[in-house]
């Protein structure tokens, strides 16, 4: 019976942290579309404005300032989108039940990094080799 009791226990304690998993990374796709459309807002203000002003960046001393700008504002869209994207991508996880299965080696993902990073999708050892 006590046997019993610890599995019951186990997959309540499972379902809280799905549930909480689920909240953070619901959170973070919804602020992921938030930021996503601002940025394209900034990104489409910074070409237009660039558009109505001198073309010849080499001699203009705006245009480097504008180019930088121009690039800044797209890599932060694009890593914008790569985050919503890996919120997206674990949703989907926690629905199909593979939530916190390390992608590289099939080992659980140990609790405090899915704290810390709620969509990660690997493990810290393999995200390590990684690097």
């Amino acid at each position: 019976m006590s046997s019993d009791r610890a599995r019951s226990t186990r997959d309540s304690q499972r379902a809280r942290e799905l549930l909480t998993a689920r909240e953070l990374l619901t959170a973070r796709y919804s602020a992921g579309c938030t930021g996503v459309a601002a940025l394209e807002r900034e990104l489409g203000g910074i070409i237009e404005s660039s558009g109505s002003a001198s073309t010849d960046d080499e001699h203009d001393p705006e245009g480097a300032t504008i180019a930088f700008e121009r690039q800044h504002v797209a890599a932060l869209l694009e890593r914008e989108r790569d985050q919503q994207a890996a919120a997206e991508r674990a949703l989907r996880k926690v629905d199909d039940g593979s939530y916190g299965v390390c992608e590289a080696c099939g080992q659980p993902i140990a609790a405090e990094r899915l704290a810390a990073r709620p969509a990660a999708a690997t493990c810290i050892s393999c995200a390590a080799r990684r690097r």
